[in-house]
């Protein structure tokens, strides 16, 4: 019993669907009165008795057509074959189909199958009365006026209104995606501010903490300057934490977007491999012990991997100070074919060195190398850092001489995310839109609708000539022609006749002799005749003889 329910209910959700608010059930039954009632009168005034049964059948259709478009399609175009009352429901139900049926062949086999219908209908109830081709041709013109014409209509606005809002939607998205864009470029810049104050102000805050340091050891300073030399380094080290505190933030921040590739380079670089240099004596004032050697034949660097080798070497001696404070360091530019070779090496801490006497350890934010890998990786190159077997620290980096694609082409996020934003609005993607509009289907579609209308009617105009022609006997041949010849001699005299023409003057005129065999034909000269009036011409054939020719007025 409950399967039943279940099924009763999707019955009915699929016939009606919903939702049924008010206005839609009062909209709904008046129109359904008003298509019944329209359909009422047109049988009454046709002659029909069949008028309530159409009524209340177009009425049930109406309801149902939205859920059962195809059922409701067929029904329409069976019920108008049969009669004229249906008429205005079979454009409505063409239209609704057209509209509602999503799968193109099961849309063609529909009307297709709707026509079928159509056309056996009239040819069953005009068959006696009207030739079958007439029907037939009658059938197909009076169904794609009726039915399909609206139904690509409907076809092109179900499928222009899901258009739009597939453009409105997508409108939505790529607004949502800029906001999304812009806020990541915002965070990308974050991150490269991050790390340039990591590696620029890193770097003179640890060349303070060396200085002073040395001071502090200084025999020659007097217990006050060594206190203030102290308070001095403890002030760098706090500097140092807080800044590394703030880089944090900065960078967890950013960490779920990688950097773009333009962002290594944002802005114009505070130092190159020309810079190195002023590092190097910076570092020897501090009383560090420093070695530079460049090998190979020196060639220019993109931007980019001129300022990554600066701020590998930066960051490099920074941490050789913090450290391994004392220890004599090796900085070496090699000039490979294909890359250049950035290492920074330093010995392991002197076990007398008291510039980190009560230092305590040595502040870091593992920012550093993280930092100086994913500019490598930025220009396609590589960093590589670890302890020597002589318990040192050794840092090389590759960097190739052609920086990756995009890594130098100015920064930052936030000037290429328009470009990426409306990338789907390219001529490709508007090209794409534009053959998959639905005018160019519909159109093709009333355009062929209208030719085979057209056709149809053209060679309705030339049959209903011809059929005139064949239908109309002359004066000459009417008067040349004696009663008692042979039926095959008149019939040579006779044009073929037409059946379309002449059977409504079946029953006409004066009696036919009895037994005798009758053919019609309109008079050629029809002058003498009132506008609704018909001279007809009537021969009765009896024993293979004519038995009898007449002529007589008649309405038509």
């Amino acid at each position: 019993m409950d399967a039943i329910t279940r099924a009763w209910k999707k019955a009915v959700r699929t016939a009606l669907p919903g939702p049924w608010r008010p206005r839609r059930v009062v909209g709904e039954a008046a129109l359904a009165l008003l298509m019944g009632g329209f359909a009422a009168l047109l049988e009454l005034a046709a002659g029909s008795g069949l008028a309530v049964p159409f009524g209340v059948g177009v009425a049930v259709l109406w309801v149902l057509r939205r859920g059962l478009p195809a059922t409701v399609l067929l029904a329409a175009a069976a019920a108008t074959g049969w009669s004229g009352g249906p008429v205005l429901l079979m454009i409505c139900a063409g239209w609704t189909a057209g509209a509602r049926i999503r799968r193109v062949w099961t849309l063609v086999g529909t009307f297709v199958l709707g026509w079928l219908l159509f056309t056996v209908t009239g040819v069953l109830k005009d068959a006696a009365t009207t030739s079958p081709k007439l029907v037939l041709g009658l059938s197909l013109g009076g169904f794609l006026v009726l039915a399909v014409l609206p139904a690509l209509y409907g076809r092109y606005r179900a499928q222009r209104r899901a258009l739009l809002d597939a453009l409105r939607e997508r409108n939505d998205q790529l607004l949502r995606e800029r906001v999304m864009v812009v806020h990541q470029a915002r965070l990308r810049e974050r991150h490269r501010i991050a790390q340039d104050m990591h590696d620029s102000l890193g770097h003179q805050l640890a060349l303070i903490s060396v200085h002073s340091g040395a001071l502090e050891v200084d025999r020659t300073l007097t217990d006050r300057q060594r206190e203030a030399v102290g308070v001095l380094r403890q002030a760098a080290v706090a500097a140092m934490r807080e800044l590394r505190e703030v880089v944090g933030v900065l960078h967890d921040e950013s960490t779920a977007l990688p950097p773009t590739p333009g962002a290594a380079a944002a802005g114009p670089a505070r130092g190159g491999v020309d810079g190195i240099d002023a590092l190097v004596e910076s570092s020897r004032a501090a009383g560090a012990e420093i070695a530079l050697s460049r090998e190979g034949e020196r060639r220019p660097l993109p931007a980019a991997v001129d300022h990554a080798a600066y701020r590998i070497v930066q960051e490099a001696l920074t941490n050789a100070h913090k450290h391994a404070p004392g220890a004599p360091i090796g900085v070496a530019l090699r000039y490979e074919p294909d890359a250049l070779v950035v290492e920074v090496t330093n010995a392991r801490t002197p076990e007398l060195v008291g510039v980190r006497a009560g230092a305590g350890p040595a502040v870091s934010g593992g920012q550093g190398l993280t930092g100086l890998r994913e500019r490598a990786r930025l220009v396609g190159g590589m960093v590589h850092a670890g302890p020597t077997p002589e318990q040192g620290f050794r840092l090389a980096a590759v960097l190739p001489y052609e920086a990756a694609e995009g890594a130098g082409e100015g920064a930052a996020a936030a000037a290429g995310a328009d470009d990426w934003v409306f990338e789907g609005l390219s001529p490709a993607g508007a090209a794409e839109g534009r053959r998959r509009s639905p005018a160019l289907g519909c159109a093709v579609g009333v355009v062929a609708v209208g030719l085979t209308v057209l056709g149809l009617m053209i060679w309705g105009v030339v049959a209903f000539v011809g059929g005139a022609r064949d239908a109309t006997v002359s004066e000459t041949a009417y008067e040349r022609i004696r009663v008692g010849a042979p039926e095959a001699e008149v019939a040579r005299e006779l044009p073929p006749g037409s059946s379309f023409f002449s059977d409504q003057y079946k029953g006409t005129g004066p009696t036919p002799p009895e037994g005798s065999n009758c053919r019609w034909f309109l008079l050629a000269d029809q002058s003498d005749v009132a506008w609704d009036e018909d001279h007809v011409a009537r021969f009765c054939f009896k024993d293979g003889a004519l038995a009898e020719k007449q002529e007589y007025v008649t309405k038509n």
